[in-house]
């Protein structure tokens, strides 16, 4: 069995539950160490708390991870060597190389970058300082995992002077269950009732918001907003006065388990996959949870041209795609939306099949026995290449 330390930014963070659940349905056993994103986020059972961190405060967090590394060998104490180690994020690579150095320095680590920071892509000195402090840190790097092949080619290959192999693992919807997996269904609108957009996820966009409400509002009330996820408060002046004053816009607060995901998509008609947060770069770049679990549970997505998810999802004909951001757009592009051709578009998502959007357990098991070949120093470029190939012939990664 391998046993992993997974070491995590945010250990509230529904990615890390993910990402969790996947290795352990491989057949891995994981110890999740990490920091809690602000005080009032309750402890989470089963997880090594290593301190405090706050939304949007870089510096803050650079220090607890600072001072996490002094403490990290007593935290650690009694878990026993790990097989592997992986890093969500840069922060976390730093005590990645820690606690090899407190295992004896030959523990394989794994790189997991799931967003590109503005900060790395500066080019002033904080931007050289910081893309040298990832250059240095991942020296020791087996393996890097991202999730869109714009990361790589926008940051890891012309920019990052990371020298580790890459790995493309999207965030495809985990689903465990053995069978086929169950078809989703069309949902029309009861008459009388209004079309539903679905914002889920992480909230931390206040263009999006703006945008949303004021179509919402242009349509009055033919449309719905329906918000489901966890703000970045520290992106918004009053994320909860916002939406409350807004009619056509409903806020139901997190959701934490994968298993949630068909309940709260059956609730709406479109996935909203936009995001401003970082306009041009990591936003424009990412393959968002959300645009696999919205295809997967029928939403029809809507896009932004430009974008890598545009262009994945030109390249398989389906979703509706804004050429601006503005309400007005995106009330022309709705403005027509009748049943049959509401129907015409799931249709064409639905068409797609579900191996596209999702990880199975035997997916689950091959993404474990490739990371266990990274003990075998010999063997990691190998297993990279063949676990890639396998999920090119399901057309989930490239």
């Amino acid at each position: 069995m391998l046993d992993v330390l997974y070491l995590a930014h945010d250990v509230a963070d529904p990615a890390i539950r993910r990402r969790t659940l996947t290795l352990e349905a491989g057949g891995a056993k994981v110890t999740v160490a990490g920091f809690r994103r602000g005080v009032d986020t309750p402890a989470a059972n089963g997880v090594i708390e290593l301190g405090v961190t706050r939304d949007g405060k870089f510096a803050q967090r650079i220090a607890a991870v600072g001072k996490a590394t002094l403490t990290l060998g007593g935290k650690l104490r009694g878990i026993g060597r790990p097989g592997l180690i992986i890093a969500r994020n840069l922060e976390m690579l730093a005590l990645a190389n820690r606690a090899n150095a407190i295992f004896g320095g030959d523990v394989p680590i794994v790189y997991e970058c799931l967003d590109i920071h503005r900060l790395l892509l500066r080019k002033d000195f904080t931007g050289r300082t910081l893309r040298g402090a990832e250059q240095y840190l991942g020296r020791n790097v087996s393996l890097l995992v991202t999730s869109s092949p714009a990361f790589i080619e926008n940051y890891f290959r012309p920019i990052s002077h990371l020298k580790a192999p890459a790995l493309l693992l999207e965030n495809q919807v985990i689903e465990l269950e053995d069978g086929v997996a169950k078809p989703v269904l069309p949902r029309l609108p009861a008459p009388g009732t209004p079309w539903k957009i679905g914002w889920f996820g992480a909230l931390r966009c206040r263009k999006s918001l703006r945008l949303l409400a004021d179509f919402s509002r242009a349509m009055d009330g033919e449309f719905e907003i329906v918000l489901r996820g966890r703000p970045a408060y520290s992106e918004f002046d009053d994320f909860n006065g916002f939406v409350k004053n807004e009619p056509f816009m409903t806020f139901h607060g997190p959701y934490k388990n994968p298993e949630d995901l068909a309940a709260i998509y059956d609730e709406v008609h479109f996935s909203w996959g936009i995001d401003f947060f970082e306009e041009g770069l990591n936003s424009s770049w990412l393959l968002p949870n959300r645009l696999y679990e919205g295809c997967r549970y029928g939403a029809v997505p809507i896009a932004m041209r430009g974008t890598e998810t545009a262009r994945f999802l030109s390249a398989k004909k389906i979703g509706l795609l804004m050429d601006r951001a503005e309400s007005a757009v995106l009330a022309r592009l709705l403005a027509d939306m009748t049943p049959a051709r509401y129907l015409a578009e799931f249709d064409r998502v639905a068409a797609t099949g579900s191996q596209n959007w999702i990880f199975d357990k035997a997916d689950c098991q091959r993404l474990v026995n490739r990371l266990a070949a990274l003990r075998a120093n010999d063997a990691h470029a190998a297993s990279v290449q063949e676990l890639s190939q396998t999920q090119r012939n399901k057309g989930g990664l490239l």
